[in-house]
């Protein structure tokens, strides 16, 4: 019987002088490790019957990552508010822990995402509250200028 691959094969002066066997007593002498003096050549594994082992058992590896969809990351209320009500910058502010807390939803970092999250949503009510606060301010002025006191 010939080898399935070139590395595993016998040279030719070895195969013309081996003996004719029969099959059975073939598999015997390659697997007994006592006969030292037989032309055959004991069994040598080879390395590429060994590589195709293990590429035909591939693994599969499922990674379970934290459920980020349940961090908000105030988004649009940062739009808003740098765009409509953005009082001293703080909407733009909020606008750059929003984007922040995007980026680490994406990179499965849900601590951190956390905590920006926070950060954000505490600059939007401040940006909010502060802008509301102004435009009432400018409302009342207008309705009753200084000018009468």
């Amino acid at each position: 019987p010939r080898a399935s691959c070139a590395c595993c094969a016998e040279p030719p002066a070895l195969r013309q002088a081996s003996p004719v066997l029969s099959p059975s007593s073939a598999v015997y002498l390659m697997e007994s490790k006592s006969c030292k003096g037989d032309s055959l050549r004991p069994a040598v594994p080879c390395k590429h019957s060994v590589e195709k082992k293990t590429m035909t058992n591939p693994t599969t590896v499922i990674e379970i990552y934290p459920d980020t969809t349940e961090v908000n990351d105030y988004y649009l209320w940062s739009i808003f508010n740098f765009v409509y009500l953005n009082f001293c910058c703080l909407g733009f502010i909020a606008l750059a822990y929003s984007l922040k807390v995007r980026d680490k939803k994406l990179l499965n970092d849900l601590n951190g995402a956390v905590e920006d999250a926070k950060t954000a949503r505490l600059f939007n009510i401040t940006s909010s509250a502060l802008a509301t606060f102004c435009i009432i301010l400018i409302f009342i002025f207008l309705r009753y200028p200084l000018t009468d006191y």
